[in-house]
């Protein structure tokens, strides 16, 4: 229980309902198969009604945190899961030309819920002092995503895919139901934030402020366009060189092993240390581990290239998360975990046409081209360490001690 210390209640009740959440969104990871079963539709139809859902996806999550910042993260929370729930529930009896505009509607507002539970936690935990929140929230996230697929599974072949966006609609209602309960409708942590104060700077003036924070966003984004690899042009990769479905499924299963068992020992373990020197690490593993796989497509290259690469989003994915909220100023903690969840799942839109595209017409230049670019974003976190500290006065979350991750100390007169 050590590793969970100095997570306050709230956090704790958070990552229950992000693990329920997590365990029955599992329409995902079916929805191209229910479009080309089901509902008859071509590969390249069900491909591009897929990729209006995710851009979707990112549009909730880059939004989502400024709506909260506005109206309150609770009540963004509560709408986003209530939103979803209700069109998932009645997406199976939909006509097929309103899918194009419904199935971006529930993803839009499945990226609202994720940026609300960021900026929730953010502002649930002093700054400084968020890592193992954010830990044990995507632990939780991690452990239903481990569970929720197999559920499905079961449900399509029991029932039907129907039901599938039955149970899942139904969960993330009784998820809104539970994070009604839990969040408080009054409280400085929940209810509608104060507005920011006369003269406060616009948001590109607060990044400009903290100049690590940009470089740490544009990353990211270079990062997780490689990180995603792994879901799309990574198996057709392995099926290419002799490896069947069930080889790719194990490998996904290590990540998420590894990730369960190393997640929250490894956040307790370097709470104290510096954040962008763990980031920095973190994308250098990502590159490593497609660097394996120049050589050959053997089985051990691929294991220890998902070693790696799980060993590197274990170091920067919750530190990241934390380090952009412990510079956010209070007034726009909403928008900075927007634009850092927007940024972390813009692979999803991003890795799928640029990596198979290079895959078709250069396959021997993927994997390199892959490690490079993760290189340089680690290059270029690590090299952030050194941008100079913005001159005057400075919020709490931003002094020196919230960036080591250690308790701030009062300051002195």
């Amino acid at each position: 229980m050590g590793m969970l210390t100095g997570v306050p209640r709230t956090v704790r009740l958070l990552a229950f309902g992000a693990f329920f959440n997590a365990m029955v969104s599992f329409t995902f990871v079916y929805l191209f198969v229910y479009l080309t079963g089901p509902r008859g539709l071509s590969v390249p139809q069900a491909g591009l009604l897929t990729g209006i859902g995710g851009v979707g996806l990112v549009a909730g999550n880059f939004t989502g945190g400024w709506f909260g910042d506005r109206y309150g993260h609770r009540r963004m929370l509560l709408l986003g899961a209530c939103v979803g729930g209700a069109v998932l529930v009645a997406l199976p009896v939909l006509p097929l030309p309103a899918l194009y505009a419904v199935l971006p509607l529930a993803q839009y507002a499945t990226g609202v819920v994720r940026a609300a539970n960021s900026a929730l936690v953010a502002v649930s935990v002093p700054g400084g002092r968020r890592r193992q929140s954010f830990a044990l929230t995507r632990f939780a996230s991690n452990g239903g995503f481990t569970v929720g697929p197999p559920l499905g599974a079961l449900i399509a072949a029991r029932f039907s895919y129907d039901w599938l966006f039955l149970v899942d609609g139904a969960g993330t209602l009784l998820f809104a139901c539970y994070a009604a309960r839990i969040l408080p409708a009054r409280g400085t942590a929940h209810s509608r934030p104060a507005p920011p104060p006369p003269g406060t700077p616009g948001l590109w003036r607060e990044l400009r402020a903290g100049p690590a924070v940009p470089v740490l966003l544009a990353a990211i984004v270079c990062v997780d366009l490689v990180y995603r690899q792994q879901y799309s042009t990574l198996p057709v990769f392995l099926a290419d060189h002799g490896h069947g479905t069930a080889f790719y499924g194990w490998l996904i299963a290590v990540n998420g092993g590894v990730i369960l068992c190393l997640e929250l020992p490894a956040a307790h373990a370097l709470r104290a240390r510096a954040p962008l020197g763990i980031v920095g690490t973190g994308l250098l593993f990502v590159g490593a581990g497609y660097a394996l796989l120049i050589p050959g497509a053997g089985a051990a290259f691929a294991v220890l290239m998902m070693v790696s690469l799980t060993l590197g989003e274990i170091l920067y994915k919750t530190t990241a998360t934390a380090y952009v909220a412990d510079q956010a100023p209070p007034h726009a903690q909403g928008r900075f975990q927007s634009l850092y969840a927007g940024a972390s799942i813009s692979g999803q839109v991003l890795a799928p046409p640029l990596g198979g595209a290079l895959y078709a017409t250069a396959p021997a230049l993927l994997w390199p081209a892959c490690a490079v670019l993760a290189g340089l974003a680690g290059c270029a976190v690590l090299a952030a360490r050194r941008l100079p500290v913005p001159a005057g006065p400075v919020p709490a979350a931003r002094r020196p001690d919230a960036e080591t991750g250690s308790p701030a100390r009062p300051r002195s007169g």
